[in-house]
């Protein structure tokens, strides 16, 4: 007589939890975007030989790759990029005009862009664009704890997403605008862009749990939070100075200054929005662009 299959162990989903979500990614990569502008710094310093560079970091946006091709214009270097043994996907993007730009002042040029732009980076721009990955991947692997596991590393690189292809097209992802501001030169920026299933490898996420009936919880439109004052900064300029500099300081000096276009709001010292500087009947405004 033959034994009946038994029924295979059902488990509560109540229990189980479900995993991440592309918007429950969004803060623990903000954090490791505050821990780039730390670590990138040294090494984008080796890249021209001067002083380290001001790293600020934008709000991480949802994407995806056929909406990054749709606003690629003109040359752009797109580098694939591998998180441990299994070389999970990120993707890093430079314009040309930020390569070419480095190169001029890395040969001992003011920083000056050849117009019109090249229709394909040369071979010299192309061993930098090689140096910038590699700090790139330092960074990155030292802001994820710098084990094996967590270790990145240039795959390869191309100027056309579509012959890349480092994810399918309607994938979601998490992008993130490195801004680089040095000293006497005019700031560039950088790309990272995610997806969820490297993002969930990379990143530690607590596990969502859930409820059969959650309970409500006061919003902060509802007291006690909604009379609580609370301080926002607006950071219009930070800048670097060494110490010998500050020390020569006198009434009527000039100091420029540069201001990002991506003004981050910090309440408490964390990053909460970013956006641009306008006037508004004759004062100074911000225009939010991206908030968590």
């Amino acid at each position: 007589m033959a034994q009946e299959t038994p029924p295979r162990a059902r488990h509560c989903a109540e229990l189980l939890g479900s995993g991440p979500s592309i918007g429950d990614m969004v803060r623990p990569l903000a954090k490791l975007g505050e821990t780039l502008a730390r670590t990138l710094p040294d090494g984008l310093a080796r890249l021209a030989g001067g002083e380290a560079p001001l790293v600020r970091i934008g709000i991480p946006a949802e994407s995806t790759l056929a909406a990054m091709e749709e606003a690629n214009a003109g040359l752009t270097a797109h580098s694939l990029m591998g998180l441990g043994p299994r070389r999970l996907p990120l993707l890093a993007t430079f314009e040309a005009a930020p390569v070419l730009r480095l190169l001029d002042r890395a040969f001992g040029g003011r920083g000056e862009v050849p117009q019109p732009l090249p229709s394909v980076f040369p071979l010299s721009a192309q061993l930098l664009l090689a140096r910038i990955e590699d700090a790139i991947a330092a960074a990155l692997s030292a802001g994820l704890g710098g084990d094996p596991t967590h270790r990145v590393t240039a795959l390869r690189r191309d100027t056309s997403l579509s012959e890349l292809a480092p994810f399918a097209p309607a994938e979601p992802l998490l992008r993130i605008v490195l801004e680089i501001e040095e000293p006497a030169a005019q700031p560039w920026s950088l790309a990272l862009a995610l997806p969820l299933s490297t993002l969930a490898a990379a990143l530690v996420v607590p596990r969502r749990q859930r409820r059969l009936a959650p309970r409500a919880r006061p919003g902060p439109d509802g007291e006690p939070f909604a009379s609580m004052p609370i301080e926002v900064t607006a950071v219009l300029v930070d800048m670097t100075l060494p110490f010998s500099r500050l020390s020569s300081l006198r009434p009527g000096d000039v100091l420029p200054v540069t201001v990002a276009r991506s003004v981050p709001l910090k309440i408490d010292g964390r990053t909460i929005a970013a956006g641009t500087v306008g006037e508004v009947e004759d004062r100074v405004a911000v225009q939010l662009q991206n908030a968590f």
